[in-house]
């Protein structure tokens, strides 16, 4: 059964969406702001993510035999960035995400080692402003796997940079999540059908083993 309906689905398939991407021998797992300030539900940029970053920690953990390397970002404002940065007035709630603070932490239920990058951004992408795009360069990635929050905000935009930087993308759908279901079902619709394909975790798991 169709989630968005016959119609949706045959306007899409006429228009030439939803082409799986050409999967790659070297992956690279990115993993978008699972931090403190977005898993705990008490933060107000939070959500309970307890399933996803389960799920991206077994990824994480499959991923280590075959030396897939593993990106984690984390977003995070100065005090004179709280005054300057104009997304803040869009989004105050993301006030809290202050550096330096236990809301840009990793969260600790994710298996980070210190071989594995962490980035600093500002934006929602991962992409924009940050040293991704030379880091992948020089892991030689020619894949990219997207985990993280929210399927609506950064996810998406780093979903959207991946695939403009030339990377093909996958996400796997328990891999990530977002503050309400209408938002993470859309966003990962769109995904599927312009930008990258999305996936189950076995196969994400498969896929990350059976990598050089």
């Amino acid at each position: 059964m169709s989630l968005h309906g016959s119609e949706t689905d045959e306007t899409y398939d006429r228009a030439g969406f939803g082409a799986p991407v050409r999967r790659g021998e070297r992956p690279v797992i990115v993993v978008v702001d699972l931090t403190t300030g977005f898993t705990d539900p008490s933060y107000p940029t939070g959500a309970d993510l307890t399933d996803v970053v389960a799920a991206t920690a077994s990824l994480v953990l499959a991923a280590r035999p075959a030396g897939v390397p593993v990106v984690y970002t984390t977003i995070g404002y100065t005090p004179a960035e709280m005054d300057t940065v104009v997304w803040l007035d869009k989004a105050p709630g993301m006030r809290a995400l202050a550096v330096d603070s236990p809301a840009v932490d990793i969260d600790p239920r994710l298996p980070r080692t210190d071989a594995d990058h962490v980035i600093m951004k500002k934006g929602a992408s991962a992409f924009f402003g940050t040293g991704l795009a030379s880091t992948l360069a020089s892991l030689g990635a020619d894949t990219v796997i997207v985990c993280g929050a929210t399927t609506s905000g950064c996810v998406r935009a780093t979903v959207v940079d991946a695939l403009q930087s030339g990377y093909p993308v996958l996400v796997p759908r328990a891999c990530v999540g977002d503050r309400a279901q209408g938002p993470h079902d859309a966003n990962l619709f769109d995904i599927e059908a312009k930008y990258g394909d999305v996936i189950d975790l076995d196969d994400a798991l498969t896929y990350v083993k059976g990598s050089k």
